[in-house]
Formats: structure tokens, sequence, C-alpha cells
């Protein structure tokens, strides 16, 4: 590790700790000192890389990571599936923060020379969306295979996509899909706008639906949990305050607010 990333590595270590202690409570700034929790003043932007299913807890966790650090502007998040964003990130796309839904994205950012020691954050399973009161009684995999349904997927290369023909494998289920998207964001949209009769997404995405889709538990999700992992980027524009949003989803507050959107510990 390089001497200025192990000063900002120890430095957001101590940072972890104090937002431990503070929660989401900011303490007001006083002149001279700097943000809400005591560490050096961040200002400047924040450009953050982040798989399509983090879209709601990352949307919440920029707003009170710029509350807490009022001199930080976070640029709207660009979500998409994760190899779509590492594939930008090896081609030249400029971010500060990247966190992908699984580790096999990742590891090709981290062989690139583009990030070291990415952490883990979440993790997630998969679910079947359904239309609301599930019109098409489908209560398993095996059901998927019926003739009449129209199923969407993710693509084979995007995580949920990996997790999805996992399942599907295991529980012996072939079919075609009608589609397969390149995030999970266009297959939950494809069955709530009603082109597809079922979707395999994640359980957060059901959740952060509300009432537009329902969502079926699949027997043995748990052999395609998603693990989530996060880095600051070598190359970044902000590595200051690229750190600190990282240290601020790992922190209790962090933790607590991708609880509240569904999201398992690592």
């Amino acid at each position: 590790m390089t001497a200025p990333r192990l000063r900002r590595a120890l430095a957001a270590t101590a940072l972890i700790g104090t937002l431990g202690a503070v929660g989401c409570s900011a303490l007001p700034a006083e002149p001279g000192r700097s943000d809400a929790v005591g560490g050096p003043r961040l200002d400047g932007e924040l450009t953050i890389f982040a798989a399509a299913s983090l879209s709601g807890a990352f949307d919440r966790l920029a707003a009170d990571f710029e509350d807490l650090h009022p001199g930080v502007d976070v640029r709207p998040i660009s979500y998409d599936g994760s190899s779509v964003l590492a594939v930008q990130l090896l081609e030249g796309a400029s971010a500060d923060v990247f966190a992908a839904a699984d580790e096999k994205n990742m590891t090709k950012v981290v062989d690139a020379g583009l990030a070291v020691d990415p952490e883990t954050f979440a993790t997630n399973t998969l679910q079947i969306a359904v239309a609301p009161g599930n019109p098409e009684s489908i209560h398993s995999l095996d059901a998927l295979a019926e003739d009449g349904l129209t199923v969407v997927l993710c693509a084979p290369e995007v995580p949920c996509g990996t997790a999805a023909h996992t399942l599907l494998d295991a529980a012996g289920v072939a079919l075609t899909p009608a589609s397969e998207e390149q995030n999970v964001t266009a297959v939950l949209s494809t069955v709530k706008s009603g082109e597809a009769d079922a979707g395999l997404v994640y359980r957060t995405d059901i959740l952060a639906a509300g009432g537009d889709v329902a969502g079926i538990d699949i027997a043995g999700a748990e052999r395609a949990t998603n693990v989530y992992p996060l880095v600051s980027l070598e190359d970044a524009a902000n590595p200051d305050a690229a750190d600190a949003f990282v240290a601020f989803v790992l922190s209790d507050a962090g933790r607590q607010v991708l609880a509240d959107f569904g999201f398992g510990a690592p």
C-alpha cells in the first residue's frame, strides 16, 4: 500500500469509529473546525458508480453524507449493472467510489490496478417478482417454465443474472427468458409495467417497489447470495471525500441505512 493511501486508510478507519459514536446526528460545525464529525474539512464533488440495486440506499447514504460534510457535493450517482460499470471504469471513466453487487466485477477493477482492498458492506438474495396478488399463481422457480408465461432475467454477466442462473440450474429449471436485461432495475420495471409475468430480482428491489409488485420467496435462495464490495478508486479526483464516504457506508450509521432498505450484513 502506498504511503498516501496508507494515510488515507488510517484516516478512514478513525472516521468509522467517530461515525459509530455519533450515528447519523451531526454536531454543529464550528469556525476553523471542519465537518460535523470533527475530521478535516471535506469539499468538492464526489462521483460514485454503484450497482443498480443500491439506488434507494445509496441515494439516502449520499444525502446523509452531504449533511455530515456540507462542503461535499455528491453528484447524481451512476447506477447500472456492475459489469457495465466495471467496463466503463476499465475504459477510462472517472469516478471516486465504486460499489458493486458482486466480487467478480470488483475483481476486474482491482486486477486492472484501479483499486485495492475493497470492503464487503452488504449482502442480498433473489425473489421472484410478480404482479400484485400473484395472478399467475407463481410460487416456485418450477412455475416459471410453464407454457404461456413471460419471464425476464438479468443478463448472465450481470450479478443478478449470475445469481438467477445459479438458482435455476440448481433447481433443474430450463427456461428461455423473453429478455435478458443489463441491470436489475430494468427487470423490475418490465414486471411492474405488465410486460412480463415474472422476473428474478433482489428482495431489496421488491421492498423498494412497495405494492407495485409482490415478491415470492425462492427455496434455497441463500445458495446464490450476492456479496457487495465497495472501494475508493486509486485515481479518485477527490480521494479524501471518497475514503470518508466508504467509511460512512461501513459505519454503524451506514449499516443501519442499508438494513432499512433490506440489505443483509456482510
